[in-house]
């Protein structure tokens, strides 16, 4: 039988504090969310491998060479990063857009005090209503709606985390985003793609990259085709 503690710790040790990631909440969170629970039931083997893991869609290529209608678990040094670079705080209302099978939206829930999990696979969402109630993550929820359009009803959020790429600069969330508010996300693709750091200032999004990474690329946020005469 699996030991998936085991594995659990192997993950956090081998790949997440590897990668500088050292925020003790964080960390806790880590040991004890059990991602096996959030992936297909044929790919519990894999759920702690340094890997994007498939959960739901198919594989075809789309515009900027990623994996086409494909979503995916992201592998979790990257997630690690970004929830750490987020630094979110016990008090922090968060939406995290693109929350597939809830993975991501459980650890949230250990570390701030309201989650909003947006999908707009209804399957994926379904699926992660359920892995939500069975890891006792309370205050979390999960809604449906298209990802480029946020959740305005329970905005505004002090963080908002994009489980996935961008190739453009998501500016349609601004509204959503408290004054002083953050986002994080994976800008571009390809090797040249950054983890991003935005603050809202004002009218302003203001954002840095923070360290270099890869992420499956979110429905509705492909750069548009540009028109060569």
């Amino acid at each position: 039988m699996t030991d998936f503690a085991a594995l659990r710790r192997m993950m956090v040790d081998g790949q997440v504090r590897t990668a500088d990631v050292t925020d003790p909440r964080l960390l806790a969170a880590l040991l004890s969310v059990p991602r096996e629970r959030f992936v297909p039931a044929e790919k519990t083997s894999i759920a702690y491998l340094d890997l994007d893991v498939q959960v739901g869609g198919q594989g075809g290529l789309q515009v900027g060479g990623q994996g086409g209608t494909a979503r995916k678990l992201l592998k979790p040094m990257v997630l690690a990063k970004l929830l750490q670079i987020a630094g979110v705080g016990a008090n922090d209302h968060v939406l995290d857009v693109g929350c597939a099978t809830g993975y991501s939206t459980a650890l949230l829930s250990r570390l701030a005090a309201s989650v909003v999990g947006l999908e707009e696979d209804a399957a994926l969402a379904g699926a992660a209503t359920e892995a939500l109630e069975a890891a006792g993550a309370d205050n979390a929820k999960v809604v449906t709606g298209a990802l480029t359009k946020g959740f305005a009803a329970d905005a505004p959020y002090d963080l908002i985390l994009m489980e996935g790429s961008s190739e453009i600069v998501p500016e349609m969330l601004l509204d959503q985003i408290k004054d002083g508010g953050r986002l994080v996300c994976v800008l571009g693709s390809g090797p040249s793609a950054k983890a991003m750091l935005y603050r809202r200032v004002g009218r302003e999004l203001s954002g840095r990259p923070v360290f270099d990474a890869a992420a499956p690329l979110l429905p509705g946020f492909v750069k548009p085709p540009e028109f060569v005469f």
